[in-house]
């Protein structure tokens, strides 16, 4: 059931009417055709109302919606029962077809076409494009043919005068592979008028037809009637169509030639001159020879002329004037019949499955989608109006048996009792029409084959002479009191829908069908079956091949004349609703059992309901816990079980367990998300414990592998000439940078420590000292004197001043007590007076003494090593030096006496007293700056250094703010 409609919109299934009556039927249909709700269901059968406005219920929304769903799972829709049979098809490999019946207007095409989008809107969509083209196909082939398969009705500008029956075939997949059409085609010429008066003037010379349709005897009636048809849109329309199939320009030009010669035809006039039939407008033959490409002789003898053949005799035998209008008319149906017939082929010769074996392919399936001609009853009805209720007759016929007989199998196969159902069984009228010998069909045929002259009257009393005593046939002579009848004109068939009344205008004999040419003369020994007989055959043929199918049923409905979306004429439905034999269908379905399910599809569906199959049962069967289930609701007085299937007899069981169901569902849907969520957490933490494992796994792993290679590396720096300075370092993981940095740290140190671990306790003084000067001038200066060897006491090595400079330096030392000198060189200083002059200095542990060099290097004056609080140096490459002192009186140097010329001393100089002062624990500032800020006998001054490119020696001048120390060039 449709569990998503609330009760405002009605029932949506008829079966669930709490009282089946045609005033209950037609009220609730009425209600949801208001309600915009055009589908309902009569168990499995489709409702469907047409709604003359566009309703947007058809798209790929909903189309997802009813993929793969029950019937009863979502609201009544077209979708709904496409998607069962395509599923029939797939699942149990049977062929299936969709029957859709209704009176024109009723909206069987449309329903066609959207069941066509949703077959091929559920394909795979590698194979979506086979079905979009076999549909497309289909859908402009349906202009085509309606255009000359349709006619003008009391009720219908555009009614069906043909049947429809469109095959899908599918692949063992479920695939599509390709289509056919075939037809059911009333003999009919009306709409030739579409030619007439849609065609260009052009076109219309060259066929020599007028623009008035009154000028044509088989068109004259439709050329004065007014109609909503554009035939001139519709010509359009319809060539246009036959291009896009896939006509040819020669073909399409070859079909309005067909059609210009049945319009010709019917201005045939017959006379007599004597014995001798004469065609009277003779220009006729002309123009008929030519649109037929042969010549007029030939015309003339077909016209006027019968061939029998006697043996092996041929003769010639001429028509009567009479026969002669008959034979013009029975051609002019057989040519439109099998130009017909032509253009159906041609449309098959496109879609049909092609190159397919099915021993190689597997075997292919089929849905099947007929549309039909409507049943319609007029006050006056023709023989082509008897034909399409015979076959509405024939196709209700196999509805109401197929029903039953599904009915009575599946209750006898489940071995549930059978309750008879009274219904009206309208074999009896089917019968009237086709039994042999007896039907209407069979006196028909044997007055078009009696000798002489064949009437209305002949027939009619034929037909009283055989069916008197048939309850459903009755004519004026048997019913004298029928004053609505005309004696020998009219008889009456009791349709199970209504009477039908037969109006004979013409005789309806139907001759010789279009002849075979392969075939000559003495070969043709059958004569050619009947009009009737044909269709006949062709419904009994139809009904054959509906019957080896599993069907399904949409039944259309017309809900008023003037095509409005909002008028619900009760008296136009009621009697469709009769005639459609619906509420036969409602009491059928309510006889038994309301509903039915198979076991396991019925607790896929409930077992939420009870703890006993919640979520899985433990019970023997799956019958003995739906068995349970409803027990446990209260329901097992209103329902029966199968052997495959629970059968439940009334609507309301139904509709209390979905609203159980709904109930629960919620409550299940809460408790899933929860568990739901909770197993995501879960995985969620699993994962990333794993992935923490893992990373954890992965980087011991790293360090470890980092760590050997480092052991493998340096385990030989021992040995090696460099203590491994040339070794490279294997790249670290980003976890273990900073370890590596400290490692490296260390490596320095045991490589520094390594190599200095073996010097005397002098050089170790002079690595400290260059270690000091390293910290303090790396960068500031760009010559520090590292890769030389520091002699500290360069006076005393210098030959010329050794002697005296040994001989002061030991008296000072007995003097002074100093342990051990830093550093002496001669200097060029300022003096007192601003003068510049040579001096020397000498830097003991103790003092810093200044001596004449002039005078064997006479101490002139010391300064306490503690009374110096710093020392400045330039950036550049000069020698210059200043004593910063406590008590502002600093000392100017510039060191000289370099051995060779250009090397530097600063770097030496200024390494020796940092490593001193930090092996006495104190602080020597050490400023790099140019200008250098000092104090001259305790006034403030600046020392500026400049280069001169005429300079050769470092010399002091006076300057306005201090002293100027040029230097050389170069």
């Amino acid at each position: 059931m449709a569990e998503h409609e609330s009760l405002e919109f009605g029932k949506a299934d008829f079966v669930l009417l709490d009282n089946v009556s045609l005033e209950e039927f037609l009220a609730n249909l009425k209600l949801r055709f208001e309600k915009g709700r055009i589908y309902s269901y009569i168990g499995e059968v489709v409702v469907s109302v047409n709604p003359y406005r566009a309703m947007n219920i058809y798209g790929r929304d909903t189309i997802e919606q009813y993929k793969g769903r029950e019937l009863y799972e979502r609201p009544p829709h077209l979708f709904a029962i496409a998607d069962a049979a395509y599923k029939a098809m797939k699942r149990r490999n049977k062929d299936t077809c969709i029957v859709i019946s209704g009176e024109s207007g009723a909206g069987k095409t449309e329903a066609s076409k959207y069941i066509m989008q949703y077959i091929a809107a559920i394909t795979n969509p590698s194979q979506r494009a086979e079905v979009e083209r076999v549909k497309n196909m289909l859908l402009k082939s349906n202009c085509v043919l309606e255009a000359f398969g349709n006619a003008k009705t009391n009720r219908n500008d555009n009614s069906s005068r043909f049947g429809k029956y469109m095959d899908i075939n599918f692949d063992f997949k479920g695939d599509p592979i390709g289509g056919h059409i075939n037809n059911y085609l009333l003999e009919k010429v009306g709409r030739v008028v579409h030619l007439v008066k849609g065609a260009p003037e052009s076109l219309l010379r060259s066929l020599h037809i007028q623009k008035d349709p009154t000028a044509y005897s088989y068109i004259k009636v439709g050329g004065h009637i007014k109609s909503s048809i554009n035939d001139s849109a519709d010509f359009k329309a319809v060539a246009d169509a036959m291009k896009v199939i896939g006509f040819t320009t020669e073909e399409i030009h070859t079909v309005y030639k067909i059609l210009a010669t049945i319009l010709h035809l019917g201005n045939l006039k017959f006379g007599n001159d004597g014995d001798v039939t004469l065609i009277e407008n003779s220009k006729l033959v002309a123009v008929l020879g030519e649109l037929l490409s042969t010549k007029e002789e030939n015309v003339e003898k077909a016209l006027l002329y019968r061939t029998v053949a006697t043996g092996r005799d041929v003769i010639d035998k001429q028509h009567t004037d009479q026969e002669a209008s008959y034979g013009r008319d029975a051609l002019a149906k057989a040519i439109y019949e099998r130009l017909f017939c032509w253009i159906v082929g041609r449309i098959n010769d496109i879609i049909e499955v092609k190159n397919y074996d099915a021993r190689i392919h597997g075997k292919n399936t089929v849905i099947g989608v007929l549309d039909i001609y409507g049943f319609e009853i007029f006050q006056n009805n023709s023989f082509e109006q008897f034909c399409i209720n015979y076959c509405n007759e024939k196709l209700q016929q196999l509805f109401i048996q197929l029903v039953l007989k599904q009915e009575q199998e599946e209750y006898q196969r489940e071995g549930i009792p059978w309750k008879h159902i009274d219904y009206f069984n309208n074999q009896i009228i089917v019968d009237l029409v086709e039994l042999q010998h007896k039907g209407i069909f069979s006196v028909l045929d044997e007055a078009c084959m009696n000798v002489g002259k064949v009437t209305d009257e002949m027939f009619l009393q034929a037909l009283n002479s055989k069916l008197a005593k048939h309850a459903h046939y009755t004519s004026r002579k048997l019913s004298p009191t029928d004053k609505s009848l005309e004696f020998d004109r009219d008889f009456r068939i009791r349709h199970y829908a209504g009477d039908v009344k037969v109006t004979a205008l013409s005789n309806p004999v139907l001759k010789a069908m279009w002849p075979e040419g392969k075939l000559s003369i003495t070969e043709v020994t059958k004569r050619p079956l009947t009009a009737a007989t044909l269709f006949k055959n062709s419904m009994i043929s139809l009904v054959e091949n509906l019957a080896s199918k599993e069907p399904y049923y949409v039944r259309c409905i017309k809900p008023n004349d003037v095509k409005s979306p909002l008028l619900f004429e009760y008296e136009r439905c009621k009697h469709q609703v009769e005639y459609l034999g619906l509420l036969e269908n409602v009491r059928v379905r309510r006889a038994g059992f309301a509903n039915r399910q198979t076991y396991p599809r019925f607790l896929q569906r409930y077992k939420m309901i009870s703890e006993f199959t919640w979520p899985n049962h433990d019970l023997p069967s799956d019958r003995e816990a739906v068995k349970r289930l409803l027990q446990g609701c209260g329901f097992e007085h209103d329902v029966a079980y199968g052997k495959t299937k629970v059968f439940i007899r009334t609507p309301r069981t139904i509709f209390s367990l979905e609203e159980q169901r709904a109930e629960m569902v919620q409550r299940i849907v809460l408790f899933l998300q929860k568990v739901w969520r909770g197993t995501i957490a879960r995985m969620r933490y699993r994962r990333m414990r794993a992935a923490l494992i893992i990373l954890r796994a992965y980087r011991r792993y790293k360090v470890k592998s980092y760590i050997r290679e480092v052991n493998r590396r340096f385990k030989s720096v021992r040995s090696m000439k460099d203590h491994g300075k040339h070794v490279k370092w294997p790249t670290p993981p980003k976890v273990l940078r900073r370890f590596e940095e400290a490692l490296r740290n260390i490596y320095n140190r045991w490589w520094a420590w390594t190599l200095i671990k073996g010097l005397s306790p002098e050089e170790m003084l002079q690595v400290r000292a260059k270690v000091a000067t390293l910290e303090c001038l790396k960068g500031q200066r760009a010559d520090l004197g590292l890769q030389r060897a520091w002699e500290g006491n360069y006076l005393r090595d210098s030959p010329e001043t050794a002697s005296s400079f040994t001989l002061v330096s030991s008296e000072l030392q007995r003097k002074d007590k100093f342990m051990r000198v830093l550093f002496s060189c001669n200097v060029r200083k300022i003096n007192r007076f601003n003068k510049a002059e040579n001096r020397a200095v000498l830097i003991t542990d103790r003092h810093l003494y200044k001596m004449d060099p002039l005078k064997q290097y006479k101490p002139m004056k010391s300064i306490p090593l503690y009374n110096v609080t710093g020392v400045s140096v330039s950036p550049g490459k000069d020698q210059l030096v200043v004593f910063h002192t406590k008590d502002n009186r600093d000392l100017i140097v510039c060191l000289q006496g370099m051995v060779p010329a250009g090397e530097s001393r600063i770097g030496e100089l200024v390494g020796t007293l940092l490593s001193h002062f930090k092996s006495e624990k104190r602080k020597l500032q050490v400023n790099i700056v140019s200008p250098i800020q000092c104090s001259m006998n305790g006034r403030k001054c600046t020392v500026v250094v400049e280069t001169r490119i005429n300079q050769s020696q470092p010399e002091f001048t006076k300057s306005r703010s201090g002293y100027i120390l040029a230097v050389p060039g170069n």
